[in-house]
């Protein structure tokens, strides 16, 4: 005779491959989250991601995907797991077991799964970030930077997704334990969840709307800001809604219709279209997070190519190989100097080119901010600008333009990729030493690729050049010089230069190139205080001249080609690192995912493959049903995610400045293999996948 308690014992121990399948979801889950809030909170990619900036913005964007995908993917788990529970306890029920001589086992079962799942995936969290962050260390780039500090606030989020999990799994049990119909209970399991059947329409309207909550999201902060004079709130992002709309409709009619007509071969796959239908409500689910969580890795790994390959176009194609600019109160090397420099390397310079430059103030219609709220006013002393002389220019680039008095040129690149960064409002420039006064206006760009970057140099005529120019003082003065090494360069050559130009400045060279002179002076006139005086400015240190803030902010950094090429991945470091770990991350969850949706059709539909072979259907026949099972669930997420953000990353490119650059389109071609490389890894895994199906069916 078996007692209650050795029935309810043998009973959980016919279901623990369910058991272990949702101890591996919650696991995995727990162990995402962890490792994802722990990097967001590192002091060592906060300190180098700037605040407020865009880096910052879309770590956070995409971590909010993530959790939405592992919210969505522990509550399916846990449907899961009690669905199959269901059998257990209906059998129990029709034995006699009561509902409250139940409730504590089910409860301490629950318990002990949810917890020591989701508690052993957080403390596998920060190993997980370790071994990845150390791997790209050792294999890639190793920078004192990227020394590994870890905030253990992190924890706080985990602990929000362990209640979660807990509390969630607490109230399926409690729910399945209040139901009355034992039969209902025992056959909760084989109950299907088929969607409504929509039309074809569904599909192609459904594209219409991921397109258009595209568009519609991304033009409406710029149209609000036009029409209301105010910065958008969050709320605008709903706008962005349509895109899940859309791609929910677009992933029901895969499930439902697909994309393939059918009246030649109307039974062709009809097995597992049938069982795509029946269980539908899951399957949609699945597979749109899974949709969302490739679209998060795609963004994020698009980051790394975007900016390399911008980064090394740029460098290749620079005329050459040095430039630096300083102001003339400072002691810098000089080009005797530097040619005994380079002469201790083996090596002479050639091509050496310098040209003097003021440092002048200019007016401007800025925007001025009260609250969210903000108008539009001219403003005497905006900003400060760097002016050639249009004789200087030339003789420093080779580019004769002409210029008349009283107009200015802004030199820009080549296609005016980066017009949107410059002011052409001014009407005058100011001599901050005088204060005295040249009425200008604009009058179109000089192109010269080498030249161009915040904050801007001006090209004005000889006369407008002289004429400001009186009584300047050193510190309103400027140098800006060229030169080349004859052969090839070096690189111990370049740090050489690097390291004493740096230490050839003074602290009052100690800033980014955000910081503007002339906007403090402003501010000190008018009693208030300068933002770029206040603990909201990263400082930059000349004692850390690697540092990449330093690298990539300093106002006096200059442009040398064999350490810009070299040096890349240590200066971008922590940003390469955080956006690769990022799309990491987001692959795995979806891959995850698809892997455990297609094993429970494994587990939930053995009675149909049974029923198919005891029919005669030869093995290839059902081999080649699961493959059509399990190629829908991995195919379509990453067909559609890749595919959406591809598009939408293309459209920014377009947005920031109307056209796609060399740079942009090289980037472009290089994210495209990179999504080649990914949906390699996902056949891979479906690959896998379906032998393990196989084996799990007996196939």
């Amino acid at each position: 005779m078996m007692t209650m308690n050795q029935l309810d014992r043998k009973l959980q121990k016919a279901d623990r491959k369910q058991s272990l399948l949702y101890l591996f979801c919650n696991f995995i889950s727990l162990l995402l989250i962890t490792a994802y809030a722990a990097m967001m909170f590192s002091p060592t990619v906060l300190e180098v991601l700037p605040e407020g900036g865009d880096s910052r913005k879309q770590m956070t964007m995409i971590f909010v995907l993530a959790l939405f995908g592992c919210v969505v993917f522990t509550v399916y788990a846990s449907s899961l797991f009690f669905r199959k529970k269901s059998r257990q306890l209906g059998t129990l029920m029709a034995l006699g077991a009561s509902r409250k001589r139940l409730a504590p086992g089910l409860f301490r079962e629950v318990l002990a799964l949810s917890s020591c799942s989701s508690l052993l995936g957080i403390a596998a969290g920060f190993p997980f970030v370790f071994l990845l962050w150390n791997g790209f260390r050792l294999f890639i780039v190793e920078s004192d930077e990227m020394h590994l500090r870890l905030d253990f606030r992190c924890l706080l989020l985990s602990a929000v997704f362990f209640v979660i999990v807990v509390a969630f799994s607490c109230l399926t049990a409690y729910r399945y334990l209040k139901r009355t119909n034992i039969i209902d209970v025992v056959q909760e399991e084989h109950k299907n969840e088929p969607v409504r059947e929509p039309g074809r329409w569904c599909g192609p309207v459904g594209i219409v709307l991921i397109f258009a909550g595209a568009v519609c999201g991304y033009e409406a902060p710029a149209v609000y800001m036009e029409l209301f004079s105010a910065y958008p709130t969050g709320l605008l992002n709903l706008l962005y809604a349509p895109v899940f709309v859309g791609l929910y409709m677009v992933i029901l009619h895969t499930v439902v219709h697909g994309w393939i007509g059918k009246r030649k071969h109307p039974y062709k796959n009809i097995i597992s279209r049938s069982m795509m239908k029946f269980q539908g409500k899951q399957t949609v689910n699945n597979l749109l997070v899974s949709t969302v969580l490739i679209a998060g890795s795609a963004f994020a790994i698009f980051y790394i190519p975007m900016l390399g390959v911008g980064q090394m176009l740029d460098v290749n194609s620079r005329p050459f190989d040095y430039c630096y600019h300083y102001r003339m109160d400072q002691t810098i090397p000089g080009q005797e100097e530097i040619a005994e420099l380079a002469s201790q390397h083996g090596l002479s310079i050639k091509d050496f080119r310098d040209c003097p430059y003021l440092i002048l103030g200019m007016d401007a219609i800025v925007r001025r901010e009260e609250g969210r709220r903000f108008h539009e006013e001219h403003v005497d002393l905006s900003h400060s600008v760097k002016v050639f002389s249009e004789s200087g220019f030339y003789a420093l680039t080779g580019e004769k333009i002409s210029v008349a008095a009283g107009e200015y040129r802004i030199v820009s690149t080549s296609n005016e990729s980066d017009i949107y960064l410059y002011t052409d409002t001014g009407t005058f420039l100011t001599n901050m030493v005088t204060r005295d006064t040249i009425d200008v206006k604009f009058a179109g760009y000089a192109h010269y690729d080498f030249l161009a970057g915040p904050p801007g140099y001006l090209v004005i005529s000889n006369t407008d050049y002289e004429t400001i120019a009186h009584g300047l003082t050193p510190d309103w003065l400027g140098t800006t010089a060229f030169f080349n090494i004859d052969g090839e360069d070096s690189y111990a050559f370049a740090q050489d230069f690097f390291y004493t130009l740096v230490s050839s400045f003074g602290p009052e060279c100690e800033h980014g190139y955000y910081y503007d002179r002339v906007e403090k002076y402003a501010a000190d006139e008018a009693g208030e205080v300068y933002w770029g005086d206040t603990p909201r400015l990263s400082k930059l240190s000349f004692d850390n001249p690697d540092a990449s803030d330093f690298r990539i902010y300093w106002a006096y950094m200059p442009k040398i080609r064999i350490l810009d090429r070299n040096d890349f991945l240590r200066s971008f470091a922590v940003y390469l690192m955080m956006f690769l770990f990022i799309s990491i991350i987001c692959t795995l969850a979806a891959l995850i995912i698809s892997y455990t949706r297609c094993m429970t059709i494994a587990l939930n539909n053995r009675y149909v493959f049974d029923d198919l072979r005891r029919l005669g259907a030869p093995p290839s026949f059902l081999v080649r049903e699961v493959k059509s099972q399990v190629g829908t669930v991995f195919r379509m997420p990453s067909i559609v995610g890749m595919t959406m953000m591809y598009l939408l990353y293309a459209l920014l490119m377009l947005g920031n400045d109307g056209q796609l650059v060399s740079g942009e389109i090289g980037g472009l071609a290089v994210c495209l293999v990179i999504l080649l490389l990914i949906a390699g890894i996902f056949y891979v895994v479906y690959r896998y996948t379906v032998r393990k199906m196989c084996g799990e069916l007996g196939i």
